[in-house]
């Protein structure tokens, strides 16, 4: 295993814990949300470089696409929340009274 290929593991792996371990804050989550995405777009990228092809080169930009969207949607959720419930603390979001 190459020096790349582990630090994008550790990358993903440790955003995946802090996802897992520190959900207090919807902010916290989406940044780990967002570190998850941007370890695979690094792996996607380098990819195609380290198998000499050119054919999945399309990949990292529409996964990229999506973790636009999905940041603009996190941010519109966060402010929603803010705004109906007064912080951003994951514990006083309760789906069952939506």
């Amino acid at each position: 295993m190459s020096l790349s290929h582990l630090s994008f593991y550790s990358a993903f792996a440790l955003s995946s814990l802090g996802l897992a371990f520190h959900r207090t804050h919807l902010i916290s989550a989406l940044l780990c949300l967002e570190s998850m995405m941007l370890s695979m777009y690094m792996a996607l990228s380098i990819w195609p470089i380290e198998n000499q092809s050119t054919s999945p080169a399309l990949m990292p930009m529409l996964m990229l696409t999506f973790s636009a969207c999905e940041a603009g949607t996190g941010l519109a959720m966060l402010v929603a929340s803010t705004r109906t419930h007064g912080s951003d603390h994951l514990h006083t979001l309760n789906l069952l009274q939506c």
